[in-house]
């Protein structure tokens, strides 16, 4: 069986986007760093992201059935760190929006979504969850906040394309 770090190590090398994961639940307002996130279909419109079963938030996301996804910029870097950082205060400090379902989103993300979890499978150490989106919206064009080989980096261009 391939070695877990050695597994880790090669997937780091497949460049991610990064996302944010909020919901308002009974608890209050949570939300999470996720790069394990992908569209799964076009109609009904689906998305699928990946949740640890050591995560402190996710259950509090899982029991709310519904919440909004920020596809984050390359001037988000600091905030995705908060938000991968147990134990702080993730929310004070900076300017919120709401999608109409209630989740606060970043004022300046690139785009949002707000979905509905339709399904939940047990996969490894992780739960794969498959969501229909409900609504969404493009709000900025800047380049986007990538994840690659341990680390958040912009996308830089690439000359003559």
């Amino acid at each position: 069986m391939l070695e877990q770090r050695s597994f880790r190590d090669i997937l780091g090398r497949f460049t991610t986007g990064v996302v944010l994961v909020t919901a308002q639940t009974r608890r209050g307002t949570v939300g999470m760093a996720v790069n394990s996130f992908t569209s799964v279909s076009l109609d009904p419109p689906l998305v699928a992201l990946c949740a640890a079963y050591t995560s402190t938030t996710w259950p509090d996301i899982r029991e709310a059935g519904s919440f909004a996804v920020t596809i984050l910029g390359d001037q988000h870097a600091e905030l995705c760190k908060l938000f991968s950082t147990k134990g702080v205060d993730r929310f004070s400090g900076r300017e919120w929006a709401f999608t109409r379902a209630g989740h606060p989103i970043p004022a300046d993300g690139l785009g949002w979504l707000d979905c509905r979890i339709t399904t939940i499978h047990p996969a490894g150490d992780h739960e794969l969850v498959i969501a229909e989106a409900t609504e969404g919206a493009l709000t900025d064009g800047s380049g986007p906040l990538v994840f690659h080989a341990g680390r958040l980096t912009e996308l830089a261009g690439v000359a003559g394309a």
